[in-house]
Order: C-alpha cells, then sequence, then structure tokens
C-alpha cells in the first residue's frame, strides 16, 4: 500500500509512515483519522523531535511528480534520496463536461433569443478577458492540478516539482540543423517520435487495424520514391502490413479501398486533440506551480517514456509520473504502492432553477445546501438493517429535504435511503474516490 500521511498536533506534516506502523498507531490510541482521502492521521500527543524525510545536505527530498493529460493526470510523491514512490494517484479531469454543459447552455440562449420577435441590437466584444485566460474548460484542469499540489503540500514535507512539460519535442523530432544531428539523435530522440505516433494512431495498425501486436514505424510515401521522415508522412503498421505493402506507393497500396486511404491520409495531417488540450494549459499550469515558490523541474513526454521503458514499469498515468524528469532515481521502489483513484465531481450548479429540454425553467431550486447533517457529493457510509435494501452501501451521496437519500456506489445507483442510517467518511471536496 502506499505510505501514510501523518500530521503532528500543530497540523504540520511529519515523516509518511508505513499502514502497519498507522494501524498501530490508531490502535494504541495515539492517533486519529484526520482525512480519508488521502490516508491521513493526527497525532494526539505532542512529539519534541520528530522524524523528518531522509535528507541530502540537511534537505528533504519528497518531490511531487505531475504527469498532465486532457483527461486523466498522473500524480506521485518520490523521495530523491532513496527511490520509494512514497504515494501515487490518477487524477481524472471534467473539462469535457464543462465544455459541454457550456455549449448546452449557449445553444439555449440563442435558442431563446431567436424567438423573440422585438429586434435587439447585437452586442459584440463587450467583454474583456485578462491576460492568461483560459476557458473554464481547460482552466478547470490547471485548478485541479493545483488543488493536490497544495493539499499534498501541506500532508508531507515537499522541496521540489517536476512536471512533464511538453508532450513532445518536436524541435528535436523536425529540425536537426537547429542543434546539430546530435541533438536529434540523441537517446530520446526514438521515443519522441515513437510516442507521438502511437498516440496519433491509437496504437493500431493504419492498415489493417490489429492491436495488442508489434508495430513499426512506416513511410506513408516510401523513402525510395522521395518520402521523408516527417511526422505527416509517418504512420503505424504491423509487421505484415508493412512487409506487404513493401516499397508501394500508398495509392497503389490501397487501390481498392478508396475509403481507408482517404482516412489515412486525413489523419496523417491531423493534429491530436487531447495534445491541443495540454499544450493550451502546460505554461499556465508551469507558471502556477512556480508561484508556489518551490523549484520546478519539467521534462518531455518522450523522457518520461525512457525512464519508465528502461526500469521496467508499466504503461499508466501515475507511473509515467513516477518517472518525469531528469530528476528520476535510477532505482524507484514501488513495491505494494497502489494508487488512489480521484474524478473531480465539481461542486454542484449555480442554476436558481431547472429547465426542460428547449432552456424554459420548469421548476425552482432550492439553495439549502444540507439536509439532515448531509450534503450532496459527500461521501457517506449505509448500514441498512431492516426493510427491502439490507446492506452495507458506501459512496457519494445526493440530499433530499425529506431525508431519503440516494447513494452513488461502485455497484450502481441504490435510491430512497434514510438518512439515520448514514454516517460521514468524508465531507465533500469536489472530488470523488477510489482506491
Amino acid at each position: 500500500m502506499s505510505k501514510v500521511f501523518v500530521l503532528d498536533t500543530n497540523k504540520q506534516p511529519l515523516n509518511p509512515i508505513h499502514p502497519g506502523r498507522a494501524r498501530m498507531l490508531l490502535s494504541q490510541g495515539k492517533a486519529a483519522v484526520f482525512r480519508q482521502y488521502p490516508f491521513t492521521l493526527i497525532l494526539k500527543q505532542e512529539v519534541s523531535r520528530p522524524a523528518v524525510v531522509e535528507t541530502k545536505h540537511g534537505r528533504s527530498l519528497l518531490r511531487i511528480k505531475i504527469d498532465p493529460g486532457a483527461k486523466t493526470t498522473g500524480l506521485a510523491v518520490v523521495n530523491d534520496a532513496t527511490g520509494e514512490v512514497v504515494w501515487v494517484a490518477e487524477l481524472q479531469h471534467r473539462g469535457f463536461q464543462i465544455r459541454d454543459a457550456l455549449t448546452s447552455r449557449r445553444q439555449l440562449r440563442r435558442s431563446r433569443r431567436n424567438r423573440k420577435t422585438r429586434y435587439r441590437k447585437p452586442r459584440f466584444l463587450n467583454r474583456t478577458r485578462p491576460k492568461g485566460w483560459l476557458p473554464p474548460s481547460l482552466n478547470s484542469r490547471v485548478a485541479n492540478i493545483l488543488t493536490w499540489v497544495k493539499r499534498l503540500s501541506a500532508l508531507c514535507r515537499i522541496t521540489a516539482i517536476s512536471q512533464e512539460l511538453v508532450k513532445f519535442d518536436t524541435q528535436q523530432m523536425e529540425d536537426s540543423e537547429i542543434s546539430g544531428v546530435g541533438y536529434q539523435q540523441g537517446t530520446l530522440a526514438g521515443y519522441e517520435i515513437r510516442e507521438f505516433l502511437l498516440e496519433k494512431w491509437k496504437r493500431t495498425c493504419a492498415y489493417c487495424g490489429a492491436k495488442d501486436t508489434n508495430l513499426e514505424i512506416e513511410h506513408i510515401n516510401p523513402r525510395s520514391k522521395g518520402g521523408s521522415n516527417r511526422l505527416s508522412n509517418l504512420c503505424l503498421a504491423c509487421t505484415p502490413c508493412n512487409q506487404k505493402k513493401g516499397n508501394q506507393d500508398i495509392k497503389d497500396f490501397l487501390k481498392g479501398k478508396p475509403d481507408l486511404l482517404k482516412r489515412i491520409l486525413a489523419q496523417a495531417k491531423r493534429p491530436l486533440a487531447d495534445t491541443a488540450a495540454v499544450n493550451a494549459t502546460r505554461w499556465n499550469l508551469y507558471e502556477n506551480l512556480k508561484k508556489t515558490g518551490l523549484p520546478v523541474e519539467v521534462g518531455t513526454g518522450g523522457r518520461t517514456k525512457y525512464n519508465r521503458t528502461i526500469r521496467g514499469l508499466d504503461k499508466t498515468h501515475y507511473w509515467d509520473a513516477a518517472c518525469v524528469g531528469a530528476s528520476t532515481p535510477e532505482q524507484l521502489v514501488t513495491s505494494g504502492t497502489k494508487p488512489l483513484l480521484i474524478a473531480a465531481k465539481g461542486h454542484g450548479t449555480r442554476q436558481q432553477c431547472r429547465t426542460n429540454k428547449f432552456g424554459f425553467p420548469i421548476r425552482y431550486c432550492k439553495r439549502t445546501k444540507f439536509h439532515k447533517g448531509f450534503q450532496t457529493g459527500d461521501i457517506v457510509k449505509a448500514v441498512v438493517t431492516s426493510g427491502k435494501k439490507i446492506g452495507t452501501y458506501v459512496g457519494r451521496v445526493a440530499t433530499r429535504a425529506t431525508g431519503s437519500f440516494n447513494i452513488s456506489t461502485p455497484d450502481g445507483l441504490v435510491q430512497g435511503i434514510s438518512h439515520k442510517y448514514c454516517t460521514h467518511i468524508h465531507k465533500k471536496d469536489g472530488y470523488s474516490y477510489a482506491a
């Protein structure tokens, strides 16, 4: 399991400890649970000389490592001195949900306004945007990561941050003359290009769609017929397709499949949608991380994959995070480490009423958040002892004024649970959790 965070009586972070040690402190009554997610203890008695994280030249060496993504971001806390991975997590963003909600609202508003018979002069450029402004769907990704950086900094002694700033070093892949052949053909060049192509072609053969097989880099226009090594001329192909195509022109190879030919040529020139979202937020995130006052190291996606490959780790968001940057220890201690799965859920809605499909109000929304001591978004445990729904349910709760709640569990939605059976596990903080 991941280490357990510990705070002293003044809520100052101490050494993360082994789960077995945490159980002993709880059983002896020396500590209490401070937070459920991430699991944190607070000591009941003051420690005169608390243990600190292993140091080098008098400084603790815990580092937060971040692998930002459009949909999921990997987070890791790594001890630079020992190589121990203290804590890992995957943070699922809701940027695309925000984008869809704003699009729906805009469409409803325009539809209502267009139905008005009176003429209203259109308004344009009536709002100014501050410097560094990001759309809400992109800003939410940055805000989510910053929230967890601040939380982790409050739970353990963080001294540095590593961020994957760019997914692909396109200069290193495209133009060798900027800094010489040695820069392009360095250790990471092949990793940059291959990782880009794997994401762009979704890890499938461009010609037959084969998955879970060895994929080779294929020149769409063969080198022997004037094709280049530019990314727009590269795709992925399984070994049989690559050998079958040989040095044929793609138009000759796929002359009997015009639809496939059209799709491949279009895909070769199409940028990555998720990468566009990451690129739009990466510098904003970097500037905000620097404001924390901690030194910020940056690295590329190619280096992350190189670090992960030579250390023999699986392809996951959290192991990618642990391998970000040149500071990655030679040996990572990962035994028993389990990720915390975090999903951003937001803090509810500001709508004062609910609308029908045409955008017209149909019912009023009460502004009261708390019902029977609970609010929507709390994580609760319900032990039902009577009735048709006898059992134990754990999940996020949706409250009602009547006291009959709904609980979203991993197995589905359970409706009509009385508040009398519910106890708090974790107060609402805008996220849901799973081990």
